[in-house]
């Protein structure tokens, strides 16, 4: 799986866990997920939506699971603008290794690898995937 994949499942995950009701939130109020019969002018998952499952974070309050999370871990990571902090928030590698397959699966090349404006370029295009996929993102997280 790619690495971004493992973002949006950690995130996906998290929702379910982390927030009471966040699965409602992304399910159909009789337990559906997405859109009914009954609601033809629903748009579709975009044609763009990677196979890792990225689909499924259309709805989530992204900004919410992310706080929670944090809550939950004691604070103290800057996971807004950080990609180091954001990686370790939700339990994935945020090793040099990591961040550089990140790039290359975002097509991320922006200053030298593991350089400040790298890692900035990596969390803004997080972020931007991240909301391009349906994901709720604040408003503070987008760069």
């Amino acid at each position: 799986m790619s690495l971004f994949g493992s973002i949006v499942d950690k995130i996906v995950h998290y929702a379910e866990s982390v927030i009471p009701g966040a699965s409602a939130a992304t399910q159909g109020g009789d337990g559906t997920t997405g859109a009914t019969a009954a609601s033809p002018s629903a748009a579709p998952a975009p044609a763009s939506a990677p196979a890792s499952g990225a689909a499924s974070i259309q709805s989530v309050d992204v900004g919410a699971v992310l706080s929670a999370l944090s809550e939950k871990k004691g604070g103290g990571l800057n996971y807004q603008t950080s990609i180091v902090d954001l990686l370790k928030l939700l339990d994935l590698d945020s090793s040099l290794a990591a961040r550089k397959q990140l790039a290359q699966e975002l097509n991320v090349h922006a200053g030298e690898d593991g350089s400040a404006e790298q890692n900035i370029a990596l969390h803004k295009a997080v972020v931007a995937k991240l909301a391009e996929n349906g994901g709720k993102v604040p408003a503070s997280m987008q760069h």
